[in-house]
């Protein structure tokens, strides 16, 4: 089941990197209990992005990017982003 900041995160990534392949997934079951479980049940997530906009692009670049696209998601209503961002046929 898809929850809202989950919904919310695909819709921002879509629009801002166009991505060819995009995978949130919701790791936030496996960290229950542990440090920055909010008991919302969307705290933790990684984040798999494919988009031509990556090319050309270090990984921390990257990574950075996808961070500025979520605005104050990462950190402030996630506790954790595991960021995979690729450029097509990487």
């Amino acid at each position: 089941m898809t929850g809202p900041l989950q919904s919310e995160m695909e819709n921002i990534l879509r629009e801002a990197f166009a991505p060819t392949r995009l995978e949130v997934i919701n790791d936030s079951a496996r960290h229950h209990g542990h440090s920055g479980d909010d008991g919302s049940g969307e705290s933790h997530f990684t984040l798999v992005v494919e988009s031509a906009q990556f090319e050309g692009k270090s990984r921390l670049e990257r990574q950075r990017m996808v961070n500025r696209a979520l605005g104050d998601i990462p950190g402030d209503r996630v506790h954790a982003l595991a960021i995979k961002a690729f450029a097509p046929g990487e």
